[in-house]
């Protein structure tokens, strides 16, 4: 386990300062002097207590730096570290799913704030860990489901939607009119960027055909690998996927030199003369929200989604990649209508 901390000092000056005063000015009265000085006592424990940081023990599949997944939620909870004071543990790489499950009981058991379980495949753990911890708030994602607890929040995306950027883009990259998608499981956030990506290919490319293969692991990097080889033998002359397994899939883009299509962290780094661009989850929007909602005395029971609109999905284009002013145009078209509302990717 790897435990980095992000706290903002504060101090109690002003009601130290107030306690010095209370007792230089002295009174006749004893018991006046003996009430101020515990009200002041109070006041001070009070503030102590308030300023105390808020204590993240994050639980997730893969590793923190790993482009994908991890990093999303890794690099969201730092830039939250730089607004609030707050105290983040991080166990990774618990891609065993028992595993996942004792260090959320571990943070559980140790008193963290709030425990987030990073993972879908997470959901049958926290179901049965939650309801042992009343005084603990879990969060998890990405799902929908807060399983009627009111100390769970869960949280979302509309991967759909930089997806479907993606697609436009990829759309008319193409050349042999083939796009290949390696997918992990088709479930939760895989599965709406996959849909949204074909949906967006569709929209400016009637011709083209985007084949989807679903290696069923989330981690296999050689299964990823193989997926990709085996498209770009079939002709594909575009690439994308999801997931922490990617940079198989990626490795064999930067080998064929055709273009690759990131989401979840930019993946620019995976290969800066290949990849276009990458949907970006800034999960801090909602973060702030299960923050805000725990401050105001909520423990869970409800559900927050990224989206364009709310900030939480930023796409970020790779500069070392020369793309024409009309395709960059059209993307950012889309961007806008999926903001506003005008254009929709036709997903549910």
């Amino acid at each position: 386990m790897r435990t980095l901390t992000k706290t903002t000092r504060r101090t109690v000056a002003a009601l130290a300062t107030l306690a010095l005063v209370a007792g230089a000015c002295g009174s006749d009265d004893d018991a006046t002097d003996d009430t101020t000085a515990e009200t002041t006592a109070e006041a001070t424990d009070d503030a102590v207590a308030s300023d105390d940081p808020v204590r993240i023990g994050i639980v997730a599949p893969s590793a923190s730096n790993d482009l994908a997944f991890t990093q999303s939620i890794v690099d969201s909870v730092n830039r939250v570290g730089d607004e609030r004071d707050i105290e983040i543990q991080i166990t990774d790489g618990t891609f065993v799913v028992e595993d996942a499950a004792a260090a959320i009981r571990g943070y559980a058991d140790d008193g963290v704030d709030l425990v987030i379980a990073h993972g879908s495949q997470f959901g049958g753990p926290l179901e049965e860990i939650a309801p042992d911890f009343p005084d603990t708030t879990f969060a998890w994602g990405t799902a929908v489901d807060t399983f009627g607890l009111d100390n769970v929040f869960a949280y979302t995306v509309r991967a759909d939607q930089g997806g479907y950027v993606n697609g436009v883009i990829a759309g008319q990259l193409t050349e042999s009119n083939t796009v290949g998608v390696v997918g992990p499981v088709e479930v939760g956030d895989a599965k709406l960027y996959v849909d949204g990506f074909s949906a967006g290919v569709a929209a400016v490319n009637a011709d083209a055909s985007v084949d989807v293969n679903y290696i069923e692991s989330f981690s296999d990097v050689a299964l990823a690998s193989e997926a990709a080889n085996a498209f770009v033998e079939n002709g594909a002359d575009v690439l994308t996927g999801t997931a922490q397994m990617v940079v198989g899939a990626t490795g064999v883009a930067d080998a064929a030199g055709i273009p690759w299509f990131g989401t979840q962290s930019d993946q620019t780094p995976l290969g800066e003369d290949i990849v276009v661009a990458s949907q970006e989850y800034h999960w801090e929007v909602v973060l702030n929200d299960i923050l805000d909602a725990m401050s105001g005395g909520a423990a869970g029971g409800e559900t927050f989604t990224l989206t364009f609109e709310n900030g939480g999905l930023v796409m970020v284009f790779n500069d070392g990649f020369e793309l024409s002013a009309d395709i960059r145009a059209s993307a950012d078209e889309a961007i806008a209508g999926l903001t506003d509302g005008s254009v929709t990717t036709g997903i549910e």
